[in-house]
């Protein structure tokens, strides 16, 4: 084992600045608590930030792709080549992600962690080449440990690079084909959870194929049995190398001190990792939305997340986790901008 960087301590928020947050809340010319989840947000990144009136200019998108070996067992309607595809995409500006991070005025990176396809070299992509994607995991583990570190450190490293640019919001998103069956196996095993509950279409599985990909996941599960209750082990048995990176850029994020918008259902898996490996990060973690793949209610009731948007998303690349930033906005704009009942000269309620 190497210097397990992810268990190191998690930054504390700052108390007092939640405090003087939540009174100037109190304060502002509305009735308390009627802008509701907008409120406790703003509170929220106001002791994140360390600043009564917090921010988020500055925000870093980050992509990160990887192939998976148990495509192979017919767990996808997409081939695996449209990994490698999307790539092209992400950086040609036609993705999904690319538009909002457009609009956002957000840093957008591509990191490759380990694709199928071959000399994978294109501009403006961060190609790590950790494995040809990871290995069928009904079959044996899905990367070794010294994969599974350098997806870690990928994420982490990616973390490092947004706080050179002065990020105030960290948004991981992920591309691979077949990575749902890999959160659901992932979560399945942390969650101890029927695999049935956890498992859906994906990419557009039709019900019969829904019912296959549960049958190798539980084969897989009964492989993994033994390492159920480490949650590193797990992810590195089940879990994708984009799974990984999405993990460290996590906890890396919560050591920094940067707060985090956790997008979809296999981001909110990878959150749960994170949490089980070191639960001082959970304050960092906010939660963009409620997707449409049916394990992603059961992964959010357990972190007790409470996401802005239920849209029946179900797309990620981030996608959701963009889309919920303009709120994130707004519920610091309301917080920062309004009058307090004493500057507006209005009548507070009496006490």
């Amino acid at each position: 084992m190497t210097s397990s960087w992810w268990l190191a301590p998690c930054k504390p928020l700052d108390t007092q600045v939640l405090e003087l947050a939540q009174a100037r809340q109190q304060q502002l010319t509305k009735p308390a608590g009627s802008l509701g989840q907008l409120e406790s947000l703003a509170v929220q990144l106001a002791g994140l930030q360390g600043q009564v009136k917090p921010g988020l200019d500055q925000v870093w998108i980050a992509i990160f792709a990887g192939d998976h070996g148990v495509v192979a067992e017919g767990v996808s309607a997409y081939p695996q080549a449209v990994t490698g595809q999307m790539l092209h995409n992400f950086v040609n500006g036609g993705a999904a992600i690319s538009v909002l991070a457009r609009q956002l005025g957000a840093s957008l990176e591509v990191v490759d962690l380990g694709t199928v396809t071959p000399s994978l070299n294109l501009p403006n992509v961060r190609h790590l080449n950790i494995g040809p994607g990871t290995a069928n995991f009904v079959q044996g583990s899905a990367m070794t440990q010294a994969q599974g570190e350098l997806a870690l450190q990928a994420g982490r490293d990616s973390v490092l690079r947004a706080i050179a640019t002065g990020a105030q919001l960290f948004i991981g998103g992920e591309m691979g084909i077949g990575n749902t069956t890999a959160a659901s196996a992932l979560a399945c095993a942390l969650l101890d959870c029927p695999v049935m509950h956890l498992t859906g279409p994906g990419t557009g599985l039709n019900a019969q194929g829904v019912s296959h990909k549960a049958q190798v996941i539980e084969r897989a599960l009964t492989l993994h049995a033994a390492q159920r209750g480490d949650a590193l082990l797990t992810l590195f048995n089940l879990g994708g190398f984009e799974v990984a990176a999405l993990v460290g850029a996590y906890l890396a994020c919560a050591q920094a001190g940067i707060a985090v918008l956790v997008d979809g259902f296999i981001c909110s898996v990878a959150a749960l990792v994170a949490v089980r490996l070191n639960p001082q990060c959970r304050p960092w973690l906010l939660f963009a939305h409620r997707g449409a793949e049916p394990g992603h209610r059961h992964v959010l009731e357990t972190l007790n997340a409470e996401p802005l948007l239920d849209l029946g998303l179900r797309l990620g690349e981030g996608s959701g986790a963009a889309l919920a930033v303009p709120l994130l906005r707004l519920a610091c704009d309301l917080h920062g901008q309004m009058a307090t009942f004493a500057e507006a000269a209005v009548a507070d309620r009496p006490a």
